[in-house]
């Protein structure tokens, strides 16, 4: 028992030795989480249904010696802004664009944007105007997955035209292949105490409505739908190793 214990503490001790490193003087190699916020404009068809929105998301980084960028990330969206709200229920609408709950009053209907997104990527870094090799300007590129439709709200559910399964009818719901682009600036710090990036991004999507029926058409949607989103996205690094000690220690 006790030499696997020994061994077991050899392990530990020569894995927290090789994690320990000098992000100062060489390009190392870090295994980074990270959290993000992003600020984007709509463009091409999504363009016609939102404006802009925000989005929120995390994910992982590996940064190896030769500063290639290899990462995943998942995002969540959201936006308050719905264009054209008023012809999407034109048939359960007044001339004024009311709808009517079962309680005989004008009901409150809120929409909002909602979706998803998740991608893998790879770039490369290039330490230019950087304190250190380990910091510089960035370009990546990947490919992933995203998702968006209309949220449909109406407060404690009195308007029925708009409950359950006829929501779904109206929320638009859109999905399809993605690409994403960004050039930006990586900060890794001596002292390991701020970590970020900044960088403009680019998303294009390929999409089509994944409902059966929409209620506005009155039947399916066949079309296809080119999107895109352009914004300027702000990650926050926590890297996942330690700093090497100092070589010599003043008393």
């Amino acid at each position: 028992m006790k030499n696997k214990l020994s061994l077991l503490i050899l392990l530990l001790t020569a894995s927290s030795l090789s994690a320990q490193v000098n992000v100062k003087d060489s390009a190392i190699t870090a295994p980074i989480i990270y959290a993000n916020y992003a600020y984007q404009f709509p463009g091409g068809d999504l363009n016609q249904l939102f404006g802009s929105n925000s989005r929120i998301g995390g994910g992982f980084l590996l940064k190896t010696k030769g500063n290639w960028l290899l990462g995943a990330e998942g995002n969540y969206l959201f936006g308050g802004n719905v264009k054209h709200q008023e012809t999407m229920m034109i048939w359960i609408s007044t001339p004024e664009w009311n709808i009517i709950d079962a309680n005989g009053m004008f009901a409150d209907v809120i929409l909002y944007e909602r979706g998803y997104s998740f991608y893998g990527y790879f770039g490369k870094l290039f330490p230019i105007l950087s304190p250190n090799p380990n910091s510089g300007f960035t370009i990546t590129g990947g490919v992933g997955y995203l998702q968006d439709k209309i949220r449909i709200n109406n407060p404690n559910n009195t308007a029925y035209q708009l409950k359950d399964d006829y929501r779904k009818g109206y929320d638009k719901l859109n999905g399809g292949v993605s690409c994403t682009g960004s050039i930006g600036y990586m900060y890794l710090s001596n002292s390991r105490l701020l970590n970020f990036s900044v960088a403009f991004e680019f998303v294009q999507a390929w999409t089509h409505r994944m409902r059966d029926y929409n209620f506005d058409l009155k039947g399916p949607d066949p079309d296809n739908y080119s999107s895109q989103f352009y914004g300027v996205k702000v990650s926050w690094f926590i890297p996942l190793y330690t700093r090497k000690p100092k070589e010599f220690y003043l008393y």
